[in-house]
């Protein structure tokens, strides 16, 4: 059976209330970024760099998911092959719209990391500035990935990628690489490609197909499309 390889941004939580990257008035345009989102800015202040994850991680708990949360997870559930889930965000709400097999490539608010030893666990709800480490009592910081810093899980992605039949690219802005570069991976195996935004992203020449529109829109009517086959090949 054919497999499925979908990228997410930002775009697909929108509808849910969580800011995306550049909106006008978001809480990422209240602050500058490497004071917030970078290993630098941690160590400058690490009390302002706790207390905007814990605004985000409060926002993004309090966040239900929306109808193009639902549609992947319905997706990942009754289609015959493997779907494989990316996303570039941060928050649960794939899990919370029942998909149970998400790479998160720039890590979950959800989660805490120590910055001396590597050990990860639920974060608390508000992390101090001298959050300790359960295991080494080392400083923790919140998982995410920062500026400068690598993604996560390369390998796996770069793995399912390999293996797609079928990429999509939902309400992502085609300027945060290396997933802008996603498609070009799965273009240079053979896979049909489709981009799913609300306006068109900065690499949408790639894509073969594109989809317009809101996510909690156009995502459902894709997946319920790939679904109606399902059987006839």
């Amino acid at each position: 059976m054919k497999t499925i390889v979908i990228l997410t941004g930002a775009g697909i939580s929108a509808e849910s209330g969580l800011d995306t990257f550049r909106d006008a008035g978001g809480i990422w345009t209240r602050y500058p970024l490497e004071d917030v989102a970078t290993p630098e800015g941690f160590a400058r202040d690490p009390d302002l760099v706790q207390g905007f994850y814990n605004a985000r991680r409060a926002k993004a708990a309090a966040a239900r998911p929306n109808p193009a949360h639902v549609a992947l997870g319905l997706l990942q559930r009754d289609w015959p092959g493997d779907v494989v889930i990316v996303t570039q965000n941060v928050d649960g709400l794939h899990e919370a719209g029942g998909a149970d097999r998400v790479i998160h490539m720039h890590g979950e608010l959800s989660r805490a990391l120590c910055s001396a030893c590597g050990h990860r666990w639920d974060a608390p709800e508000n992390m101090a500035a001298d959050e300790p480490c359960p295991q080494c009592r080392g400083s923790a910081r919140p998982d995410i990935v920062w500026f400068g810093e690598m993604p996560y899980h390369m390998d796996r992605i770069e793995k399912a990628l390999m293996r797609a039949d079928l990429f999509a690219a939902i309400g992502t802005s085609g300027q945060v690489w290396p997933a802008a570069g996603f498609v070009q991976n799965a273009r240079a195996v053979g896979a049909h490609t489709v981009e799913i935004n609300l306006e068109p992203s900065e690499v949408t020449s790639e894509f073969a197909e594109s989809r317009l529109g809101p996510a909690s829109e156009t995502v459902p009517v894709w997946v319920a499309d790939l679904l109606s086959g399902v059987g006839r090949d």
